[in-house]
C-alpha cells in the first residue's frame, strides 16, 4: 500500500519534529519556528504524480537565510 502526498510530506517534515521533541521549533511554517525549507517550482500536492520527478529546487533556506539559489531563480 502507498502512503499519501501528505502522508509522505509528513514523513519528511513534522514527524521528524516530533520524534526529536522539537515540534514546537520545526517541522512545519510558522512564526517563530526556525526557517529551515525548500523552495521548489511546482505544487507536489496537486500536479500529476508523474510530474513530480520533473519538480526542480529553486532555492534552500537554512536558519533563515538563503544558502541555495537557482540560476534559474535569480
Amino acid at each position: 500500500m502507498a502512503v499519501s502526498r501528505e502522508q509522505a510530506l509528513k514523513m519528511l517534515t513534522l514527524w521528524p519534529a516530533y520524534a526529536a521533541f522539537e515540534d514546537g521549533k520545526k517541522g512545519s511554517i510558522e512564526v517563530g519556528k526556525l526557517a529551515d525549507l525548500t523552495v521548489i517550482s511546482g505544487d507536489i500536492m496537486k500536479m500529476p504524480l508523474a510530474d513530480i520527478p520533473k519538480v526542480k529546487v529553486l532555492m534552500t533556506i537554512v536558519g533563515g537565510k538563503v544558502v541555495y539559489r537557482s540560476s534559474a531563480n535569480r
